[in-house]
């Protein structure tokens, strides 16, 4: 509220006494916005319940009995989504806004039960076998339909993991280098058909204008994996030349299309991700260049100036970009 410009209107004889002093009255006591905090008690209240229903069944399962713990947590699931369709907007190709705070956390919930469902038929009464594949395929379909038959970002990241679990692979940056599990040519190439497959779900987001907001999930986990696999893929084959070279190829292709892609959309972030994973491909050719002079104490230091000035010369970089972008 322009506060001042209540004052004119007063000063000009536009607003009688009554309304002054209620206006005078709502400037004094603003009303106080606890959007933040009644979101983050709906969090809480969802982490305590399945937390609190994972510690009961934990302590009491040979009490309680299977049965009656699938069937608990299949009513759950259950009438989370009977709540969720009931009070669902209709469903549209563009952004659909959350009916309510609750809604969402009744979805996570369903969703979560849904996950703890399966994951509990499987690891107890093994009904999908040694088939783990068949495990993890059925409910990334149920994942991917909930993402976008309610419109869901945190669902759809879910969806993404799973795909991840049903290709054999893990799609958090984290997992990817500390679990060490680029030791094969065939893990490489899966995990770069992964961020292949999830950049292109963004570029058909976005050309069909199909839930196009969806579009950065898909890129963020994309290209993080892709430039992961494809730097893996340069150190495998570093012993040779040509192939260790054509990945370095691959590299400075997926940067160029992510960069000019980011910049069109004003997104820092992508720009960001693409000068980090060049740096570091770059980085390496310098590396190898040095090694390949041999050890001596002329070349160690020109390496290290070198590095140095082009981290200082990428900062300059990123700060130009960023004020370009926001001027434009």
């Amino acid at each position: 509220m322009n506060f001042k410009t209540f004052e004119n209107l007063r000063e000009q004889g536009l607003i009688d006494d009554e309304s002054w002093n209620r206006i005078e009255h709502r400037h004094q006591n603003p009303l106080i916005s606890i959007h933040w905090e009644l979101r983050t008690l709906f969090y809480l209240g969802v982490t305590l319940l399945t937390t609190g229903l994972g510690i009961l069944v934990y302590k009491n399962i040979d009490t309680i009995g299977h049965q009656f713990i699938l069937l608990f947590i299949a009513a759950v699931s259950a009438g989370s989504f009977t709540y969720c369709f009931k009070h669902k907007k209709p469903f549209a190709t563009t952004r659909v806004q959350s009916p309510s705070t609750l809604f969402d956390y009744v979805l996570l919930l369903g969703t979560i039960s849904l996950l703890t469902f399966v994951g509990y038929l499987q690891f107890h009464y093994n009904v999908f076998g040694n088939n783990y594949g068949l495990a993890t395929f059925i409910p990334m379909l149920g994942l991917f339909y909930l993402a976008y038959i309610f419109d869901h970002l945190g669902i759809l990241g879910m969806a993404i993991v799973n795909l991840a679990l049903w290709m054999g692979v893990s799609v958090t940056p984290k997992q990817l280098l500390s679990a060490g599990t680029f030791n094969s040519g065939a893990t490489i190439y899966t995990y770069l058909s992964l961020g292949i497959l999830l950049i292109s779900g963004s570029i058909l987001s976005n050309k069909f204008n199909f839930k196009r907001h969806f579009a950065f999930s898909y890129l963020h986990y994309g290209v993080n994996v892709a430039f992961i696999s494809l730097l893996a893929g340069y150190f495998y084959y570093y012993s040779y030349l040509g192939i260790s070279l054509l990945w370095m190829l691959g590299i400075s292709v997926l940067a160029t299309y992510i960069y000019i892609d980011a910049y069109r959309q004003k997104s820092f972030y992508l720009i960001l991700l693409v000068v980090l994973y060049s740096y570091i491909a770059v980085g390496s050719l310098i590396v190898r260049f040095f090694i390949g002079l041999g050890g001596e104490l002329g070349a160690i230091m020109l390496l290290l100036i070198t590095l140095i000035v082009s981290a200082i010369l990428i900062i300059n970089f990123l700060i130009k970009i960023n004020r370009q972008l926001k001027a434009s």
